[in-house]
């Protein structure tokens, strides 16, 4: 079965650095659009990167444009974030998820595949 599984969550101080992974086995992973989305309690999920099957092109939350990275790694079905310059307001679950190529969605509800988070909180 598909499964997808992130780690480097972690306390970070304002201005720091974490890295996301997120490894995925049960699926072709080079088939697929790879996105990550936060949510933090009371809101819904919020769309923060992408990277497309396609060439790999990258798309991201204006929140985040500038400080974050998204990237992947087809020889090791993995898929990163990269953060930088972090924010308390950064402070989330993030949550790595898979579609099937095609039209790229900022959708939480046209991902069929979910990882089961990683809490990131930044402190001032």
């Amino acid at each position: 079965q598909v499964q997808l599984v992130e780690s480097g969550g972690g306390l970070v101080q304002a201005g720091g650095s974490l890295r996301l992974s997120c490894a995925a086995s049960g699926l072709t992973f080079s088939s697929y659009h790879w996105a990550w989305f936060r949510q933090v309690p009371g809101k819904d999920r919020e769309f923060v990167a992408a990277v497309m099957w396609l060439l790999s092109s990258t798309v991201y939350a204006d929140s985040v444009k500038g400080r974050f990275t998204i990237s992947r790694d087809n020889a090791k079905n993995t898929v990163y974030l990269q953060m930088n310059r972090l924010k308390p307001e950064d402070t989330a679950v993030y949550y790595c998820a898979a579609s099937m190529g095609g039209d790229l969605s900022y959708s939480s509800g046209d991902y069929p595949y979910w990882g089961q988070g990683t809490q990131v909180t930044v402190s001032s």
